[in-house]
């Protein structure tokens, strides 16, 4: 059951006083938002101006995307509440919409974990988890690969300008012919394979290609079993080389993916030891291996210790890298916490507040709210990838701060499709006194949620405001940024 979270009172237009001073970078952000605010603002308006969280329309590094913002994500979740009061005031259609803010800020810093942890392996980021152009771009500037799993993929990839094809591997085992030959034209060569078929249509249509066959590896403790997809188990391995030999086809590695949300890190122990038994099977059979893809399956929470088993494994049992390349295909772990969606409570269903079905305090959800997003768009994650929302307050009645004191009553969260189940939180502690126009705010919302979403009953998707942080991170992901548009620029 999810308990209330309610962010602390901060000062604004709307009455909040400044309380986060172990945050500095925010309280200076919600000063200056509030003073331009202040400075801007009629009596009647809460709208604040652009001036106060833009940095020069940093959007002029690439024009064809969304303006470019810095400061504290949550300075932008409460600008734009603001600014959809007043739209809605004024009578703007859909003025209310949900939507995201990301933090490139917390994708840089999930890199710089990474390259502190897992120094020998060159992270190819996996574009199902969330291809947003901007995370793409700054992967890119940072030096990683992508792990492409469709012609769609790769084309984003690609035509984003200056990423050499060999930058990308093709990790779908089961491909279309047409997929497998317009790869090869676009110039990617590595792609996973794992049955004797694939082979086939690979030397057919592209045998020029780099092939990594991907073996099967205990996937039991993560949210997302892959092996009961694809994954060869290591006793059928002997006769796909023999094959590919047959076929005069190059493979050049192994990878494997212990599933997706692992949540015991020490399954890459075994992973990386049937990972070493198939390069053995490889010199047999005359090939010489120098890639190894430990997949994905990187939590955010365990990082940390998935990276030390990881390495110590790698360590054992390939003691001698001078010519092994180790890549991963992190996603969730760079996306993730970097995205924060704000919904709208656009209708509410309770009894009578002084029934007894409010104040019986049976422990079930007496009170229903209904915001406009639900699972049929960025709360798919529920349905597809296994995971559970947790709803905060962003705003009720008016304001950002909800006293202490606020009575709470066991609620249930609900999207806005005429489908029963589009069921968002089942069971949530939420204050008695939200209403329809209050704002709920969910965390974590980066990975597997964009990327599914749909438009079923005709929903519009919610849109993205982008920050780049604050401080001398803001400063070097504008950098990273701003060198790779240059880049990019020059190229074509």
């Amino acid at each position: 059951m999810s308990q209330v979270e309610v962010l602390r009172a901060t000062f604004s237009p709307m009455g909040y006083d400044i309380s986060r001073a172990e945050d500095p970078s925010f309280v200076h952000d919600l000063k200056t938002m509030t003073t331009n605010a202040l400075i801007s603002s009629s009596p009647s308006s809460l709208c604040i101006t652009a001036e106060a969280t833009e940095c020069s329309n940093h959007g002029d590094l690439f024009p064809s995307l969304p303006s470019l913002h810095i400061g504290h994500p949550e300075v932008h979740l409460r600008n734009r509440i603001m600014n959809a009061t007043q739209l809605a005031n004024d009578g703007e259609p859909d003025a209310e919409r949900a939507f995201f803010v990301a933090d490139l800020s917390q994708v840089y810093r999930q890199h710089q974990r990474w390259v502190s942890c897992l120094p020998e392996i060159t992270p190819y980021y996996a574009v199902k988890c969330n291809p947003d152009p901007y995370v793409l771009r700054l992967l890119a500037a940072l030096g990683a690969g992508f792990d492409c799993a469709s012609n769609g993929e790769i084309s984003q990839v690609l035509s984003i300008g200056g990423i050499d094809p060999s930058r990308i591997i093709f990790a779908n085992p089961c491909k279309a012919n047409s997929f497998i030959r317009n790869a090869g034209k676009m110039g990617v060569d590595a792609m996973t394979f794992d049955n004797i078929d694939e082979l086939y249509k690979v030397a057919r249509t592209h045998p020029g290609a780099k092939l990594v066959i991907r073996i099967l590896t205990d996937d039991s403790r993560s949210l997302c079993q892959l092996g009961l997809k694809y994954g060869a188990p290591l006793v059928t391995v002997p006769a796909l080389l023999a094959k590919a030999k047959e076929l005069d086809l190059d493979i050049i590695g192994v990878s494997f993916h212990v599933g997706s949300g692992c949540y015991d890190p020490s399954i890459y122990s075994d992973a990386i030891l049937r990972a070493r038994s198939a390069f053995d099977l490889g010199k047999e059979a005359g090939f010489s291996f120098n890639i190894l893809d430990v997949g994905g399956g990187f939590e955010d929470e365990s990082f940390e210790q998935a990276a030390s088993v990881l390495m110590s494994a790698i360590e054992e049992h390939f003691p001698d890298r001078r010519n092994l390349k180790v890549i991963a295909e992190p996603g969730r772990f760079y996306v993730s916490r970097a995205f924060s969606l704000a919904a709208n409570i656009i209708a509410r269903r309770a009894p009578p507040s002084d029934s007894p079905e409010m104040t019986a305090g049976t422990g079930q959800p007496s009170v229903m709210y209904y915001i406009n997003d639900g699972v049929y768009g960025a709360f798919n994650c529920i349905l597809f990838d296994h995971q559970v929302v947790h709803p905060y307050v962003l705003s009720m009645n008016g304001s950002f701060h909800v006293p202490s004191s606020e009575p709470v009553s066991t609620s249930s969260v609900w999207g806005p499709t005429c489908d029963s189940i589009d069921c968002v939180c089942p069971k949530a502690e939420l204050p008695m006194g939200l209403r329809v126009g209050d704002w709920l705010g969910f965390d974590n919302m980066g990975a597997y949620t964009i990327c599914a979403a749909t438009q079923f009953n005709g929903f519009e998707l919610s849109k993205v405001v982008y920050t780049l942080g604050t401080g001398a991170v803001a400063a070097e992901v504008r950098s990273q940024l701003a060198a790779f548009a240059t880049k990019t620029h020059t190229r074509l």
